[in-house]
């Protein structure tokens, strides 16, 4: 089986294991039922603006071009420092963007991906927000009815529990044992008052198991901006990541590249 086309992120389905696919152009193939096989991705030197399909020699932000990176509300700064936020300023870059996307009720959330960390997404996107940073173990701390908001108690608690993910440490299985609920409460200790009142009392903890075939000992990074052509035998996927007997490769930073894909029965 062989497809051609530009790379989008990986797309997931939650359950146990989560379920993945592979979106390449218009097709969308499933990849559980591939793991033990050989894949060789091949780059045809060609990418594409994920938003207005240009032609580009270079992509930032994860598939823009570069006119769209500088113009679109969803690649302002402001996006991955959501306390930044300039709306109430009258200098956001797209209004109705803001008003779909960041007016909208929001969860700031603990995770455990390699360790504890804290993070926000919008409501009803958390599953896949949990998935995308492969957490194992998440768990909903408050609930706003901005981003802004959200991104403001992201800050506070940032400065006493990471927001960031070890990458390698969570491809690799190294996970912190965490009780998120004992976390939780010590979190809401350090909070101000004026933010006390959007915290949850939601007691359940939301579990995650990837598709895996083993533990990595070591993570080698993959990518087509140094080799052509990446193959191996699909071992696990997790996150966005493809996990391969050779090495690793972030889907999601390849989005807009221009692929041929041959699994190898």
């Amino acid at each position: 089986m062989s497809a051609v086309g530009y790379l989008s992120e990986l797309q997931h389905e939650p359950s146990s294991p989560v379920r993945y696919y592979l979106v390449v152009g218009d097709e969308r193939f499933s990849l559980n039922e591939r793991i033990g096989t050989k894949i060789v991705l091949t780059y045809l030197d060609e990418k594409a603006c994920c938003h207005c399909g240009r032609i580009s020699k270079k992509l930032y932000n994860n598939g823009y071009c570069y006119p769209c990176f500088i113009k679109l509300a969803e690649c302002d700064l402001c996006i991955v420092k959501p306390h930044e936020c300039h709306y109430h300023l009258g200098t956001c870059r797209d209004e109705s963007f803001a008003e779909s996307h960041c007016m909208i009720p929001h969860y700031v959330y603990l995770a455990v991906s390699s360790g504890i960390k804290v993070g926000l997404t919008r409501k009803n996107r958390e599953l896949t927000r949990w998935v995308d940073q492969g957490a194992v173990r998440a768990i909903p701390l408050a609930e706003t009815p901005t981003r802004k908001l959200a991104g403001e108690m992201e800050f506070l608690i940032s400065q006493h529990i990471p927001d960031k993910t070890d990458w390698r440490k969570m491809l690799r299985g190294q996970i912190e044992d965490v009780d998120l609920i004992r976390v939780r409460e010590q979190v809401k200790e350090i909070l101000p008052e004026e933010y006390r009142s959007y915290l949850l009392e939601v007691d359940e903890i939301f579990e995650f198991t990837y598709p895996m075939t083993g533990e990595m000992e070591k993570v080698k990074s993959l990518t087509f901006d140094k080799i052509p052509q990446i193959e191996g035998i699909l071992t696990g996927i997790k996150g966005q990541y493809l996990i391969l007997d050779q090495g690793v490769i972030n889907m999601k930073k390849h989005t807009g590249y221009k692929v041929k894909v041959d699994w190898c029965v």
